[in-house]
């Protein structure tokens, strides 16, 4: 995975942006949601969806939240009390997956009651685990919301996917199956690609570029 430093050629995260100083880009950005802080994913992943960029969040059920597992679950308890009070089928809604808390999450920051929010929103994709295609897209990570840079060793924290789970999700072990075997499939690939680039090296050091050596020299090779 690769630091996602520099969103688009002149805007980097946690700098102000000025008029006229960043570009959108069209490719999407996928994103490898394990070991970040929920809230500051969810505010950059925010402010990317709304300057027109596309993002898809993977493994959304190994965001991690700050505070321990029976903090969250009381927190969470409390939000599922937030209801309408004469028939609860109108809302609010309370979503039980963590690829939904997570979308819900960026929801609340993209001010989706305006035209300019839902199109923002439209943009975004969620998902437990990493499914196909994305299995084997380059995915990056957010150096201003990972939880080893942005909070200390001692303090405990919660994994999305185990809160969930006690609140009602009903597919974590399922997703972790999933993942164990993309993980015997990506390993795989990894060891063979180590080996052709092996080869591919000891090609070149042994390759006699005597004969093409002026002309490369001269197109500056």
């Amino acid at each position: 995975r690769e630091p996602l430093m520099h969103i688009s050629s002149h805007y980097t995260v946690g700098v102000p942006v000025t008029e006229n100083q960043y570009t959108m880009l069209e490719k999407p950005i996928v994103i490898d949601g394990r070991g970040h802080l929920y809230g500051r994913l969810a505010s950059v992943v925010a402010k990317e969806l709304l300057s027109g960029q596309k993002i898809i969040v993977v493994r959304c059920d190994e965001i991690c939240i700050s505070g321990s597992l029976v903090r969250n679950r009381v927190k969470y308890a409390q939000f599922r009390k937030k209801r309408m009070n004469t028939n609860p089928s109108r809302g609010p809604f309370h979503f039980k997956a963590p690829a939904k808390m997570f979308w819900r999450t960026v929801r609340g920051m993209v001010n989706q009651k305006t035209a300019r929010g839902q199109a923002a929103l439209g943009r975004l994709s969620t998902f437990e685990g990493t499914p196909h295609p994305y299995d084997k897209v380059k995915r990056q990570v957010v150096p201003a919301a990972l939880k080893v840079l942005r909070l200390k060793p001692t303090r405990k924290f919660t994994v999305l996917g185990e809160l969930a789970d006690s609140v009602g999700w009903k597919h974590k072990d399922l997703v972790g199956r999933l993942e164990e075997k993309r993980k015997v499939k990506a390993k795989d690939f990894y060891e063979r690609k180590k080996a052709r680039n092996l080869i591919r090296s000891k090609a070149t050091q042994q390759a006699d570029l005597s004969a093409v050596a002026p002309v490369l020299a001269a197109a500056g090779y």
